[in-house]
């Protein structure tokens, strides 16, 4: 555990100019020109106040602040989507991560799911005991966002339909396919239930597989508006997809060129 040293008069001027100057993160580059002095200047002056305890790395050239009320520098991360926002830009938070902000689910879910342009060399990371999944996604597939401020940082995030497509298109950026359908079920019954945004969405991911899954799960679930089933059943590609990559699907339902698991033909998967 590292314990906050005191800094002299010049060092706590020059830190507070750099904290008033930034919002969230800190990196070399900014520190550098706050302070009018070169990067490897700056870099040292970052480095000796993370040593002191007033911030904290969380990757080479990055810091955050630590908080006065902070008897230590060994803490989690205040809030970890706008360091997402920051590493891994552009990116949007999406997934369960934002289901759960759009009230989709009552789970808890303990990795934050950034979908971003970049192609990290690993797709899971810790970041001050954080737990982040990454998901690369090409810059065309950047729509349907909703920007939220957190703090001083703005945060993009995926709306109540772009998180379902998402789902629909990954079953895994759910959690799996019946923590997806308990969600997606959720939209349905909610106020953000907007059928013509999901197959707008749906067309511009360009994903066969979002209709297959969304027309089969809409006539499982009963689902009283045959427009968007037929609009699904219009829009079907030629090929196969499984209702969920991960599970074993036993039986080919024709109809929406979807293999499906035998006991999701007997059972409706979740509560109507």
């Amino acid at each position: 555990m590292k314990a906050l040293a005191g800094l002299g008069k010049t060092d706590r001027a020059r830190l507070a100019l750099v904290l008033r100057g930034t919002k969230g993160t800190i990196s070399v580059s900014e520190a550098a020109e706050l302070l009018g002095v070169p990067n490897n200047i700056a870099a040292k002056l970052l480095s000796r106040w993370a040593q002191a305890g007033w911030l904290s790395r969380i990757r080479r050239g990055l810091y955050i602040p630590i908080s006065l009320e902070s008897r230590t520098a060994d803490i989690p991360l205040e809030d970890p989507w706008t360091v997402a926002a920051r590493l891994y830009e552009p990116c949007y938070i999406g997934g369960w991560s934002a289901a759960e902000y759009w009230d989709l689910t009552e789970q808890i879910f303990r990795t934050v799911l950034v979908m971003t342009t970049r192609k990290p060399r690993q797709r899971k990371t810790k970041i001050k005991e954080t737990d982040f999944l990454l998901r690369t996604v090409s810059d065309k597939a950047l729509f349907g966002l909703k920007p939220v401020w957190r703090g001083q940082v703005k945060v993009n995030l995926s709306d109540p339909a772009r998180t379902i497509i998402d789902m629909l298109g990954e079953p895994r950026l759910g959690g799996g396919i019946r923590s997806a359908t308990d969600m997606f079920v959720a939209y349905l019954k909610s106020e953000k239930k907007d059928l013509g945004l999901l197959l707008n969405y749906a067309e511009q991911l360009g994903n066969g597989a979002v209709y297959k899954r969304m027309g089969f799960l809409l006539e499982k679930l009963g689902h009283e508006d045959e427009t968007i089933i037929k609009r699904c059943q219009e829009k079907l590609t030629t090929g196969y997809a499984k209702l969920d990559t991960s599970l074993p699907a036993e039986k080919l339902v024709t109809r929406w060129r979807l293999w499906v698991p035998e006991r999701w033909l007997k059972e409706i998967p979740v509560d109507k």
